[in-house]
């Protein structure tokens, strides 16, 4: 029987744009955190969100700085057109493609996912793209393809973050192939019905929302079939903090803080934490992926 994803999330759900565009999230310091109280995930709908001024100057994006204000300052320098991915390795049609080419035929949907960043805050965004399973069957997957793996961008002249060595560039990630074919998992190309803005990825990058935020790779331009696991960037810059799978959860807590709860962008300030989620919420669908897995250690 065909998979069938069962979305709960609904626009009731979701992040307000401001607050995802350009997300600021004020953290009040470990003290804070673990004094905060649990709040129970029925009552996310009643936070509000943070104001516009307060949101606008923080995002995750190295290759345009480490400061939480330089994504945004800065990101719209990125060329985004013309584009093209690389797709090599044990693929029977390798070659150098446009978005568009990448995707002809293929059906674009909008998803509504969590998600969950490995600095314990979280949102719920619609985005909008294509199955990365589809793409990858267009490209033929040969009998001995393991691992998928991507790498951003290098085009230091628009991305100043990349001028300096906080990390090693380009930024690398990978799946394994069933996390990759897996439905959940996305090529997004854009949010809330609109093409995607160059500080959140801009025009194409993956979306796998079981797992923490940074293995959701952005501004793709190769996608590598391989038997071999790939080295994965945040894993090669701290393996301790940051292991190859990073999934969401709760019961493994990151070396420097707990991941047993999460603050919602849009809560305002104040608001109280809120248990994070086994897989974040997508247990039903992914777990079977682990099944024998030591979780705890193959973090």
């Amino acid at each position: 029987m065909a998979y069938r994803w069962k979305n709960t999330l609904t626009y009731n759900d979701v992040t307000p744009k401001a607050a995802f565009l350009n997300r600021r999230q004020l953290m009040a310091g470990a003290a804070g955190m673990a004094a905060a109280s649990i709040m129970s995930p029925a009552m996310a709908a009643d936070l509000q969100p943070n104001t516009f001024e307060e949101i606008t100057q923080y995002n995750n994006f190295y290759e345009f700085g480490t400061g939480k204000t330089d994504p945004a300052t800065y990101a719209g320098a990125l060329t985004t057109d013309p584009w093209s991915i690389v797709v090599d390795g044990l693929v029977d049609n390798p070659g150098e493609y446009s978005v568009a080419q990448l995707t002809e035929g293929l059906t674009e949907e909008e998803r509504i996912y969590r998600f969950r960043c490995v600095e314990a805050w979280a949102m719920v965004v619609p985005w909008n793209g294509f199955e990365l399973k589809d793409i990858l069957e267009k490209a033929g997957v040969q009998s001995g393809a393991k691992y998928v793996a991507f790498e951003t961008l290098v085009r230091p002249e628009e991305m100043r973050g990349q001028r300096t060595r906080s990390l090693d560039w380009p930024y690398r990630e990978g799946l394994r192939l069933d996390e990759a074919m897996h439905p959940l998992t996305l090529m997004a190309t854009g949010i809330y019905g609109q093409p995607m803005p160059n500080q959140n990825g801009a025009p194409i990058r993956l979306v796998v929302p079981w797992k923490y935020g940074f293995k959701s790779i952005k501004s793709i331009v190769r996608i590598t079939l391989t038997e071999d696991e790939p080295p994965t960037s945040w894993n090669m810059a701290n393996a301790r903090e940051y292991g190859f799978y990073s999934n969401v959860n709760p019961t493994v807590d990151h070396p420097r803080w707990s991941q047993a709860s999460h603050r919602t962008i849009g809560g305002g300030l104040f608001a109280k934490r809120e248990p994070t989620l086994m897989f974040n919420g997508y247990e039903d669908e992914v777990a079977g992926l682990y099944a024998g897995m030591d979780l705890s250690k193959q973090f």
